[in-house]
């Protein structure tokens, strides 16, 4: 797909591609796996990056046919995640993402989130790193009735941010989300993130490992 004539409206997704959280998601996953006593392989669990939580523990109690409600694991590891994010001093922003936003932000662009992520952890990266005010909207994949690479989630933001899909973009760093931009008929952009490193980004429109590579385009 070529690259809008003009772009008005921007869709974020989080993890990987504005908050290098990835690594705290998977320390929470994987202790969460432990404790239901399965062992979820590196081929696997690059598989459910990008999809939201409640479809991810859907999909692993059918594949080990586990006696345990996948609701219950969600509440397990959102635990795991919140005692992560809020005792790692460390945590930050993406490189260079809070100076893309605020430069579309700056141009008069529509800014959409549209994450896998629960609501309260998207509120909480929004509150922690002031990003609330560049935004015109946020989308939880978790409230929607399917999750990313269904092209649900960027259908509504497209609406959301009240912009035809042949003028909106979206930056994503997951093959899932990469897929449901494709189905959603919306061109991406995929971030190579040094800390995600199992994704491919090969159905990416076009692939960038700078923000400032995005702003040529805006």
């Amino acid at each position: 797909m070529k690259i809008p004539k003009e772009i008005k409206c921007v869709i974020f997704d989080m993890d990987g591609v504005i908050i290098d959280s990835e690594e705290i998601h998977k320390k929470a996953y994987y202790e969460t796996f432990t404790s239901v006593g399965v062992d979820v392989s590196p081929e696997l669990y690059k598989t459910l990056t990008g999809s939201s939580t409640i479809n991810t523990f859907q999909r692993l109690i059918a594949h080990y046919n586990l006696d345990v409600k996948p609701e219950d694991l969600v509440i397990d590891k959102r635990k795991r995640y919140v005692n992560f994010f809020e005792n790692d001093p460390t945590l930050h922003l993406v490189n260079g993402v809070e100076n893309l936003i605020k430069y579309c932000y700056n141009k008069g662009l529509t800014l959409v989130l549209a994450s896998s992520s629960a609501m309260v952890n998207i509120d909480r990266v929004f509150n922690r790193f002031n990003l609330n005010s560049y935004f015109n909207a946020k989308i939880s994949g978790a409230d929607l009735t399917e999750s990313k690479p269904h092209p649900e989630i960027f259908e509504k933001a497209a609406i959301l941010g009240n912009t035809p899909k042949e003028n909106c973009i979206v930056i994503e760093d997951s093959d899932n989300g990469i897929k449901a931009a494709n189905d959603a008929g919306i061109f991406v952009f995929g971030f190579k993130n040094p800390m995600v490193a199992d994704q491919s980004l090969k159905n990416a429109d076009f692939v960038i490992d700078d923000y400032n590579t995005i702003k040529t385009y805006l």
